[in-house]
């Protein structure tokens, strides 16, 4: 397949499964706590990443893991987590829209403490995607009165701490191959997740209950096809595309969440629908004139 065609095959399929994340959280919620959700997400995707990875571990030099642990708990370990509690209380495709907020915390991140350019442009798309952070918060508090929004503070945690892992990965492990920051993050994390997993009291738990296996199922898909799978397909996706057609599925994950949300009974109105597209827009600010900025420069060199 022509790799014009294939990137938009991955584009979509990236879509359906990091979109599909929020709900298969929300249904293992059901019958696991939420640190029980997230360390199942880690043990499953450690054990597929490790894998299908093996021999990329083997080439790790010792001085590139102090990164890749760094890495693994900013990436993945204390988001994964975080999402699992915020969901405990707010729906799961508010959850999906707050984490596009992602790019506007990296810019962030990158002005202040890692020396990114920040044009008056990209302060203005940070400005826009947060007053629609507030509003889409404000807007679902009112909605759900029994729902405590305060968990949304956890989901834009859980992205600036994916803003400070980008920054890290852009600066300090350009030289590591995507494969073996994968493998190397999660062979990290299996350890701490199994501890999280047994001090949560689920191996004192009975075990036939129907909701509890099912629940593990909806996880088992989520750290294997949510987190394996889709960083495979994401890494591919980055080496056949442009930078600005990658930054794409930041607007089509919360389509495909929002999506599930509704067919799961979720309410959301247009004020929400409203708040949401601001952000959106506020991020499309912010990436368009990233890559603006990206192409000025190759031209002056």
């Amino acid at each position: 397949m022509p790799a014009k065609n294939l990137k938009w095959t991955y584009l979509v399929l990236l879509s359906l499964v990091w979109g599909s994340s929020f709900i298969l959280i929300k249904k293992g919620l059901i019958g696991l706590s939420a640190v029980q959700v997230s360390s199942f997400r880690i043990i499953f995707a450690a054990i597929f990443l490790i894998l299908v990875g093996f021999r990329t571990l083997l080439k790790l030099k010792s001085r590139q893991w102090k990164w890749i642990i760094i890495s693994g708990f900013l990436g993945s370990f204390f988001p994964v987590y975080l999402f699992s509690f915020a969901e405990t209380e707010i729906d799961s495709a508010i959850a999906s829209i707050l984490n596009a907020t992602t790019p506007l915390l990296t810019l962030l991140f990158g002005a202040f403490f890692f020396g990114a350019v920040f044009t008056q442009n990209k302060i203005l798309g940070v400005i826009i995607g947060l007053i629609g952070t507030f509003g889409l918060i404000l807007s679902g508090a009112s909605v759900n009165p029994d729902q405590n929004y305060f968990y949304s503070g956890l989901v834009i945690l859980a992205a600036g701490f994916y803003a400070v892992n980008v920054n890290i990965l852009k600066t300090y492990m350009h030289d590591i191959s995507a494969l073996g920051i994968a493998a190397g993050n999660f062979f990290v994390l299996l350890f701490p997740a199994l501890a999280m997993l047994y001090f949560s009291g689920f191996f004192s738990t009975n075990f036939t209950e129907g909701e509890m296996l099912s629940s593990i199922g909806y996880v088992a898909i989520l750290g294997i096809l949510g987190t394996g799978v889709a960083m495979i397909i994401f890494n591919r996706l980055v080496q056949i595309s442009d930078p600005v057609f990658t930054t794409s599925v930041t607007y089509t994950i919360p389509v495909v969440a929002l999506g599930w949300g509704l067919m799961d009974g979720e309410i959301f109105t247009f004020w929400q629908l409203f708040s949401a597209s601001v952000i959106l827009i506020g991020v499309f600010i912010v990436n368009r004139t990233k890559s603006i900025y990206t192409r000025r420069r190759k031209q002056f060199h």
